[in-house]
């Protein structure tokens, strides 16, 4: 593992970035030892399941958003009332649709869109979701749900038939906010993207997303004699969504692009097929990212630990389970997904276009920053616990979901003893559940869980180097994986989805 790692993070391969020659050299490198351990192509004969991207840098002058309400203009001001991007130029207008928290959840009986016309349409939607501050919600207490995530919003929107989505924070939050100053590094500098952003050329969403300030949220509901902290408090206490059409309310929105680039990218694929004459038909995936951010203001972002140790990991395992004579009953699939931090773009590439179907898939382990102990960053300062040693401990993500895939994993984990904690499936602090590549498989029905050491310091800086690494933690977390992949491959009753959480 450490040679992989040497590797993954040399300045050969200038951090990873996706549509860059660093991030293909990195998937050419994992499809060879795949390749080495005796898996099979995936993707036709082929390790690489490639995509194709689109880069794009906004142009801050040119892209406007104005609203026209009762016949009066207001041009508003990017990064003080509006923030954001599309992957297109498009100009949008339309009379807005306020939509509440913009959800719809069958499980939970709630619908923001139950009688609205949305077709052509703008609509405004809150982040988050409905009583996110009580421990008693429905929604997953004060954790998150799947609803939540604001891609998630974007795409029932479009589904509804609105042109183009504005979202403003939530009213009643007890988390920074989309206005708030931008985010330190553990070194007090402010972080600065200087690659162009990056989104699926083909896949959804297709319509415009913005961010609007809490000012212009606040315009735009009192036309309907609404103030947004009164709405919100008022649906908390009923959970009945209260969504109306905007009176007099237009909006008109221009999306420019400075720059556009055609690129790809590649997951990496490899199988291991069961043994079983009929759960060889099932799956199991085993996966990680490669990618991380390139070089920017002259220095390399290495990813030790973001996520070269997961994905070194990901091919021990395979080599594991290669070398064994035996072989478990349904199959096994390794995938070490690209561009995971340009939004989860491989993994939501391959929910889009699986492999093996997705009905059929059991288990989803994915292994990101399992490398290092957890100590607080600047952003979770007061939103977050952190033990005084985490030197032997895990955090479980999005298993709330699989109540018995966490019952299977704490199992296999009295043989390798680690200390396990889901904290961050009952906290909306950080918005942990959506930032790995378990997530897109979640809103599939799939059990899918995140294996994750925690945040530290230098996380997305340059300082994350290999030497930082805790090698005896990583094995730990290396070895439950694959003995969780045994259990979950082997049972007779699949762990299975819950879609209400509580």
């Amino acid at each position: 593992m450490r040679t992989d790692l040497d590797f993954l993070t040399s300045d050969e391969l200038q951090g990873r970035l996706s549509m860059d020659k660093g991030g293909a050299a990195a998937a050419d490198y994992i499809a060879r030892e795949f390749q080495k351990a005796g898996l099979r192509p995936a993707s036709g004969d082929s390790y690489l399941q490639r995509f194709q991207l689109e880069g794009y840098h906004s142009d801050a002058s040119a892209s406007t958003l104005s609203l026209i309400i009762k016949g009066a203009t207001e041009q508003l001001h990017r990064g003080k009332d509006f923030q954001g991007g599309f992957k297109n130029n498009v100009t949008v207008e339309g009379s807005i649709v306020f939509a509440g928290y913009g959800i719809t959840a069958p499980e939970y009986s709630y619908d923001d869109y139950a009688g609205l016309d949305i077709k052509g349409r703008i609509v405004l939607v809150f982040d988050h979701e409905p009583q996110e501050n009580d421990p008693k919600s429905v929604f997953n207490g004060q954790g998150l749900t799947r609803h939540s995530n604001r891609r998630v919003k974007s795409l029932n929107a479009e589904r509804h038939g609105a042109v183009a989505l504005l979202i403003a924070d939530d009213p009643l939050r007890h988390h920074p906010g989309t206005f708030a100053p931008p985010a330190t590094t553990a070194t007090g500098n402010k972080t600065r993207r200087t690659a162009p952003l990056q989104a699926l050329t083909t896949d959804p969403p297709g319509i415009p997303m913005l961010s609007v300030s809490d000012r212009i949220a606040g315009k735009l509901l009192a036309t309907a004699s609404e103030t947004p902290e009164k709405w919100a408090k008022s649906v908390d206490s009923s959970l009945h969504p209260q969504s109306f059409p905007l009176p007099d309310s237009r909006a008109e929105l221009h999306i420019v692009n400075s720059e556009r680039r055609e690129g790809e990218s590649s997951n990496v694929v490899g199988l291991l097929e069961g043994s079983d004459p009929k759960l060889k038909n099932e799956t199991i995936i085993i996966d990680a990212h490669y990618d991380h951010l390139g070089v920017a203001n002259g220095e390399v972002y290495r990813g030790a630990n973001d996520n070269a140790s997961g994905s070194v990991a990901v091919m021990e395992i395979a080599r594991a389970f290669a070398h064994s004579p035996m072989r478990p009953k349904r199959s096994l699939l390794f995938i070490v997904f690209g561009s995971e931090e340009e939004g989860l773009l491989g993994s939501y590439y391959y929910t889009n276009h699986p492999l093996r179907p997705l009905e059929t898939t059991r288990a989803v382990l994915n292994l990101d920053m399992i490398g290092r102990n957890e100590e607080h960053i600047p952003q979770s300062r007061g939103a977050i616990t952190v033990d005084a040693d985490t030197s032997n401990e895990m955090q479980l993500v999005g298993v709330f979901y699989s109540p018995n895939l966490e019952k299977v994993i704490r199992g296999e984990n009295s043989a390798v003893g680690l200390k396990i904690d889901d904290k961050f499936d009952h906290t909306g602090a950080l918005s942990v559940l959506f930032r790995c590549d378990h997530f897109p498989f979640l809103l599939h029905d799939v059990p899918a869980v995140w294996f994750f050491g925690g945040f530290h310091p230098g996380y997305h800086e340059p300082s994350d180097t290999v030497e930082k690494l805790n090698f005896p933690k990583m094995e730990k977390i290396t070895r439950l994986a694959m003995r969780t992949a045994i259990a979950v491959a082997n049972t007779a009753v699949p762990p299975g989805f819950s879609a209400r959480t509580r």
